[in-house]
Protein backbone atom coordinates (compact mmCIF):
# COMPACT_ATOMS: atom_id res chain seq x y z
CA UNK A 1 0.00 0.00 0.00
CA UNK A 2 2.97 2.79 0.96
CA UNK A 3 4.00 1.43 -2.87
CA UNK A 4 1.18 2.56 -4.54
CA UNK A 5 1.35 5.69 -2.56
CA UNK A 6 4.52 6.92 -2.89
CA UNK A 7 4.17 5.68 -6.94
CA UNK A 8 1.28 7.84 -7.30
CA UNK A 9 2.20 11.14 -4.79
CA UNK A 10 5.72 11.02 -7.39
CA UNK A 11 3.58 10.27 -10.69
CA UNK A 12 1.99 14.04 -9.60
CA UNK A 13 4.71 15.86 -8.54
CA UNK A 14 6.26 14.60 -11.79
CA UNK A 15 2.92 15.72 -13.23
CA UNK A 16 2.62 19.43 -12.42
CA UNK A 17 6.41 19.68 -12.60
CA UNK A 18 5.95 19.18 -16.30
CA UNK A 19 3.44 21.72 -16.85
CA UNK A 20 4.99 24.52 -14.69
CA UNK A 21 7.51 24.31 -17.66
CA UNK A 22 8.92 28.21 -18.47
CA UNK A 23 7.70 29.41 -21.86
CA UNK A 24 10.05 31.53 -24.19
CA UNK A 25 9.61 34.19 -26.42
CA UNK A 26 9.89 33.93 -30.09
CA UNK A 27 13.02 35.14 -31.00
CA UNK A 28 13.34 36.48 -34.49
CA UNK A 29 16.47 36.96 -36.92
CA UNK A 30 17.02 40.68 -38.21
CA UNK A 31 15.24 41.31 -41.22
CA UNK A 32 17.73 42.16 -44.25
CA UNK A 33 15.85 42.67 -47.43
CA UNK A 34 17.06 42.28 -50.73
CA UNK A 35 15.39 44.88 -53.23
CA UNK A 36 17.17 43.98 -56.52
CA UNK A 37 16.80 40.64 -56.08
CA UNK A 38 13.38 40.54 -54.44
CA UNK A 39 13.83 38.41 -50.84
CA UNK A 40 14.00 39.07 -46.96
CA UNK A 41 16.60 37.05 -45.54
CA UNK A 42 16.20 33.59 -47.59
CA UNK A 43 12.41 34.06 -48.33
CA UNK A 44 10.97 34.97 -51.28
CA UNK A 45 7.85 36.92 -51.88
CA UNK A 46 5.93 33.05 -53.55
CA UNK A 47 6.88 31.84 -49.57
CA UNK A 48 4.17 30.22 -47.68
CA UNK A 49 2.68 30.86 -44.34
CA UNK A 50 4.34 28.01 -42.78
CA UNK A 51 7.76 28.90 -44.21
CA UNK A 52 7.86 32.71 -43.15
CA UNK A 53 6.66 31.71 -39.91
CA UNK A 54 9.55 29.20 -39.16
CA UNK A 55 11.63 31.81 -40.28
CA UNK A 56 10.01 34.45 -38.35
CA UNK A 57 8.19 33.03 -35.46
CA UNK A 58 7.88 36.63 -33.31
CA UNK A 59 4.95 37.52 -36.09
CA UNK A 60 2.15 39.86 -34.52
CA UNK A 61 -0.64 38.05 -36.74
CA UNK A 62 -0.96 35.78 -39.55
CA UNK A 63 -4.13 34.35 -41.89
CA UNK A 64 -3.83 31.47 -43.89
CA UNK A 65 -4.61 31.63 -47.26
CA UNK A 66 -8.15 31.31 -47.93
CA UNK A 67 -10.80 32.67 -50.61
CA UNK A 68 -12.19 34.69 -47.51
CA UNK A 69 -9.33 35.68 -45.93
CA UNK A 70 -8.81 39.74 -46.00
CA UNK A 71 -5.91 40.18 -49.76
CA UNK A 72 -6.11 36.47 -49.33
CA UNK A 73 -3.69 35.69 -45.96
CA UNK A 74 -0.14 36.50 -44.92
CA UNK A 75 2.41 37.02 -42.13
CA UNK A 76 2.37 39.93 -40.77
CA UNK A 77 5.30 42.13 -38.19
CA UNK A 78 3.08 45.22 -37.14
CA UNK A 79 5.63 45.92 -34.88
CA UNK A 80 8.78 45.35 -37.51
CA UNK A 81 6.51 47.53 -40.52
CA UNK A 82 6.59 44.20 -42.80
CA UNK A 83 4.22 42.30 -44.30
CA UNK A 84 4.00 39.34 -46.70
CA UNK A 85 0.55 38.51 -48.50
CA UNK A 86 1.55 34.90 -49.33
CA UNK A 87 -1.66 34.95 -51.78
CA UNK A 88 -0.70 38.07 -53.91
CA UNK A 89 2.53 36.71 -53.56
CA UNK A 90 4.27 40.51 -52.78
CA UNK A 91 5.90 41.88 -49.90
CA UNK A 92 5.07 45.83 -48.06
CA UNK A 93 7.48 47.62 -46.22
CA UNK A 94 6.42 50.80 -44.65
CA UNK A 95 8.21 53.75 -42.89
CA UNK A 96 8.55 52.40 -39.61
CA UNK A 97 10.68 49.20 -41.00
CA UNK A 98 12.59 47.56 -38.17
CA UNK A 99 15.50 46.18 -40.20
CA UNK A 100 18.27 46.08 -42.99
CA UNK A 101 17.64 47.52 -46.70
CA UNK A 102 20.18 46.47 -49.99
CA UNK A 103 19.47 49.78 -50.74
CA UNK A 104 18.65 52.95 -48.84
CA UNK A 105 15.76 53.74 -50.55
CA UNK A 106 13.44 54.36 -47.39
CA UNK A 107 12.82 58.06 -47.16
CA UNK A 108 15.12 58.87 -50.23
CA UNK A 109 14.19 61.41 -52.83
CA UNK A 110 12.59 60.66 -55.53
CA UNK A 111 14.59 62.47 -57.44
CA UNK A 112 17.64 60.22 -56.71
CA UNK A 113 16.59 56.84 -57.62
CA UNK A 114 17.33 56.33 -61.22
CA UNK A 115 21.45 55.62 -59.47
CA UNK A 116 20.00 52.19 -58.50
CA UNK A 117 16.73 51.91 -60.14
CA UNK A 118 17.32 53.75 -63.76
CA UNK A 119 13.84 54.84 -65.60
CA UNK A 120 10.57 53.53 -63.68
CA UNK A 121 8.79 51.61 -66.00
CA UNK A 122 5.28 53.21 -64.43
CA UNK A 123 4.81 56.62 -63.22
CA UNK A 124 2.12 58.22 -61.34
CA UNK A 125 1.78 61.05 -59.39
CA UNK A 126 2.43 59.01 -55.76
CA UNK A 127 4.16 56.11 -56.87
CA UNK A 128 6.76 54.31 -59.75
CA UNK A 129 6.86 50.93 -60.78
CA UNK A 130 10.26 49.57 -61.35
CA UNK A 131 11.06 46.59 -63.88
CA UNK A 132 13.24 44.01 -62.12
CA UNK A 133 15.04 40.79 -62.62
CA UNK A 134 12.44 39.14 -60.31
CA UNK A 135 9.61 41.13 -61.34
CA UNK A 136 8.64 44.51 -59.74
CA UNK A 137 9.38 46.66 -57.35
CA UNK A 138 6.55 49.96 -56.12
CA UNK A 139 7.89 52.65 -54.20
CA UNK A 140 5.36 55.11 -53.06
CA UNK A 141 6.08 58.74 -51.86
CA UNK A 142 5.31 61.22 -49.52
CA UNK A 143 4.21 65.06 -49.96
CA UNK A 144 8.01 65.49 -49.87
CA UNK A 145 8.22 63.53 -52.76
CA UNK A 146 10.29 61.09 -50.13
CA UNK A 147 10.27 57.40 -50.41
CA UNK A 148 7.71 55.89 -47.71
CA UNK A 149 6.27 52.65 -48.46
CA UNK A 150 7.89 49.78 -50.62
CA UNK A 151 6.11 46.93 -52.08
CA UNK A 152 7.55 43.77 -54.20
CA UNK A 153 6.67 40.88 -56.07
CA UNK A 154 7.44 38.38 -58.83
CA UNK A 155 4.13 38.91 -60.58
CA UNK A 156 4.54 41.78 -63.50
CA UNK A 157 2.60 44.81 -63.51
CA UNK A 158 -0.45 43.57 -65.39
CA UNK A 159 -0.94 41.13 -62.87
CA UNK A 160 -0.24 42.15 -59.43
CA UNK A 161 -3.06 42.41 -56.85
CA UNK A 162 -2.46 44.78 -54.00
CA UNK A 163 -4.36 45.11 -50.66
CA UNK A 164 -5.68 48.42 -50.37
Amino acid sequence: MKNAVLTILVFVVFNVTLRAQLKTTAICPAFTVDLLGGKVNDLRTTSTVGQIKTAFPCFTSAEDESATAKCGGGVFFKDKDIYFYTARDYVEIGPNFKGKLSLPLMGAARTGLFKWLGNPKIKDVSWDAFETEYGILILYYSKANKVNKIQFSVVGPDAIKLCQ
